[in-house]
C-alpha cells in the first residue's frame, strides 16, 4: 500500500482560502447578489419566528426571492450558486410564511 500525505493535506504554501471566484477570475457583482440573496434569506427566514414580523418576513423574502433568481442567472461560479439556493429557499419560506401569517401590511 502506497501512503500519498500530500493528498490528505494541503501543502505550506496552499492555504485554504475562503472565497466565490474559484475560478480565479474576479466577479464583484455575481459575489454581491449571492452574498445579498442569502443575506436576505437569512433575515426573512428568521423574522418567521415572530408572528408580529409577517411583514418583514413577506417583503423581504419576496425581494429575497426576486433577487437570488436573477443573481442565479449570472452567477459564475459553483459557490456562488451555493449561496444562491440556500438563500432561495430561505427567501421563500420566509415570504410563505410571512404572507400566511398576515401578508405584507403590518397589523
Amino acid at each position: 500500500m502506497v501512503a500519498v500525505p500530500h493528498v490528505l493535506q494541503p501543502s505550506e504554501r496552499e492555504r485554504f482560502r475562503l472565497t466565490l471566484n474559484t475560478d480565479g477570475r474576479p466577479h464583484p457583482v455575481e459575489n454581491v447578489l449571492s452574498v445579498v440573496t442569502i443575506t436576505l434569506g437569512v433575515i426573512a427566514f428568521i423574522s418567521t419566528f415572530w408572528l408580529v414580523a409577517h411583514a418583514i418576513s413577506a417583503w423581504v423574502g419576496t425581494l429575497g426571492f426576486g433577487i437570488g433568481l436573477y443573481s442565479q442567472y449570472v452567477s459564475a461560479t459553483t459557490p456562488q450558486r451555493s449561496l444562491n439556493i440556500i438563500g432561495l429557499v430561505g427567501s421563500f419560506v420566509g415570504a410563505a410564511l410571512g404572507i400566511a401569517h398576515g401578508g405584507f401590511m403590518p397589523n
